[in-house]
């Protein structure tokens, strides 16, 4: 279910935040699915109990989980929802900074290809998966 990159520059929280996040938009963890316990995901990826409890806690903070005491942590029924306005946002964020670019005088060439490239790459990296 997740794979984490020791070596990579990206926290380990913040590894284990995105690919929750991508499970929940594969549909992989469902409405109200219970998550792994802190306990079970630590030894399956031999990472320090605390890392997971800092992204479960960012999870929930995001409101994508909750809490019942003494029974574990549950998907929230809006997460999928949630995931998908945040990137909405981001999509109105994106398009203020190709406005900057364009009054710049970043050619539309440019931007469309760094797009395609970013693409492109993810593309891949998700193929190698």
């Amino acid at each position: 279910m997740f794979i984490i990159d020791k070596m990579s520059r990206t926290p380990i929280y913040e590894q284990l935040i995105s690919q929750f996040e991508s499970c929940i938009l594969s549909g992989d963890i469902g409405s109200d699915g219970q998550l792994p316990s802190v306990r079970y995901l630590s030894q399956c990826l031999n990472v320090n109990p605390n890392t997971l409890q800092r992204a479960y806690g960012e999870i929930e903070r995001r409101g994508l989980c909750y809490t019942v005491p003494g029974n574990g942590r549950y998907l929230a029924k809006d997460a999928l929802e949630r995931l998908k306005a945040a990137a909405f946002k981001q999509t109105e964020e994106l398009e203020v900074y190709i406005r900057e670019l364009k009054e710049r005088g970043v050619d539309y060439d440019t931007v469309v290809g760094i797009a395609n490239k970013v693409y492109e790459i993810n593309e891949r990296t998700v193929e190698e998966k």
